[in-house]
């Protein structure tokens, strides 16, 4: 249950960075890291994964003479975050019950 929990937030958590703007991997990762730990080898099935449902979508550019892959957040991403936020509204009051 909690390695589920904790791979379902770093999901929303990918949608939530990529929400402000299109990101690469190594970004992602620097960015990510600002708030918990985590490694190339779990952000990587991650992306895959949201790409996989429609999620994400992603293009390439040439940085410094190699290909780049950057993310995106699409339109089903986007959906996803808001009914996250939704649902965030409930388990907060469930939180708030708990700890008081």
């Amino acid at each position: 249950m909690k390695q589920q929990l904790k791979k379902g937030v770093l999901e929303i958590f990918v949608l939530a960075l990529l929400s402000k703007g299109d990101s690469y991997g190594y970004k992602l990762i620097q960015d990510l890291s600002e708030h918990m730990e985590i490694s190339e080898s779990t952000l990587y099935p991650i992306l895959r994964r949201l790409e996989k449902v429609g999620q994400l979508e992603t293009y390439n550019e040439l940085f410094q003479g190699r290909n780049r892959k950057y993310y995106i957040i699409a339109n089903p991403g986007k959906v996803a975050l808001d009914d996250f936020s939704d649902e965030w509204k409930d388990i907060k009051k469930i939180y708030d019950l708990l700890t008081k």
